[in-house]
Protein backbone atom coordinates (compact mmCIF):
# COMPACT_ATOMS: atom_id res chain seq x y z
CA UNK A 1 0.00 0.00 0.00
CA UNK A 2 1.79 3.46 -1.01
CA UNK A 3 -0.71 5.56 0.64
CA UNK A 4 0.60 7.01 3.59
CA UNK A 5 -0.58 6.69 7.14
CA UNK A 6 -1.36 10.39 7.01
CA UNK A 7 -3.32 10.33 3.70
CA UNK A 8 -5.40 7.14 4.53
CA UNK A 9 -6.59 9.43 7.96
CA UNK A 10 -7.51 12.53 5.87
CA UNK A 11 -9.93 10.20 3.88
CA UNK A 12 -11.43 9.08 7.21
CA UNK A 13 -11.78 12.38 8.10
CA UNK A 14 -13.51 13.61 5.66
CA UNK A 15 -15.47 10.40 5.49
CA UNK A 16 -16.53 11.29 8.85
CA UNK A 17 -17.43 14.77 7.97
CA UNK A 18 -19.58 13.54 5.35
CA UNK A 19 -21.44 11.47 7.47
CA UNK A 20 -22.12 13.99 10.13
CA UNK A 21 -23.15 16.34 7.47
CA UNK A 22 -25.84 13.47 6.26
CA UNK A 23 -26.92 13.04 9.66
CA UNK A 24 -27.77 16.54 9.95
CA UNK A 25 -30.39 16.25 7.84
CA UNK A 26 -31.80 12.98 8.26
CA UNK A 27 -35.59 12.72 9.87
CA UNK A 28 -35.77 11.56 13.41
CA UNK A 29 -34.96 7.62 13.56
CA UNK A 30 -38.40 5.34 14.45
CA UNK A 31 -38.08 5.19 18.12
CA UNK A 32 -38.24 9.73 18.15
CA UNK A 33 -41.46 9.50 16.12
CA UNK A 34 -43.17 6.90 17.82
CA UNK A 35 -42.30 8.17 21.54
CA UNK A 36 -45.35 9.29 23.37
CA UNK A 37 -47.51 7.80 20.17
CA UNK A 38 -49.54 5.53 23.09
CA UNK A 39 -49.80 7.43 26.10
CA UNK A 40 -53.15 8.24 25.57
CA UNK A 41 -54.33 4.80 24.58
CA UNK A 42 -55.64 2.42 28.11
CA UNK A 43 -54.73 -1.21 26.09
CA UNK A 44 -51.13 0.59 26.50
CA UNK A 45 -51.05 0.17 30.32
CA UNK A 46 -52.28 -3.49 30.06
CA UNK A 47 -49.13 -4.65 27.49
CA UNK A 48 -46.62 -2.92 29.90
CA UNK A 49 -48.48 -4.69 32.98
CA UNK A 50 -47.96 -8.11 31.23
CA UNK A 51 -43.96 -7.84 29.67
CA UNK A 52 -43.59 -7.21 33.32
CA UNK A 53 -45.32 -10.31 34.17
CA UNK A 54 -43.88 -11.90 31.67
CA UNK A 55 -40.25 -11.15 32.51
CA UNK A 56 -40.62 -11.84 36.34
CA UNK A 57 -42.06 -14.74 35.27
CA UNK A 58 -38.80 -16.42 34.52
CA UNK A 59 -36.78 -15.01 37.71
CA UNK A 60 -35.84 -17.74 40.16
CA UNK A 61 -38.15 -17.82 43.02
CA UNK A 62 -36.51 -16.71 46.49
CA UNK A 63 -35.54 -19.90 48.32
CA UNK A 64 -37.34 -18.84 51.84
CA UNK A 65 -38.92 -21.28 53.73
CA UNK A 66 -41.90 -20.89 55.37
CA UNK A 67 -42.65 -22.70 58.89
Amino acid sequence: MDTSIEDRLKIVEAAIAELKQQNTHSEPNWIEQITGSFKDAPIFDEVLAYGREFRHADRPQDNVSTE
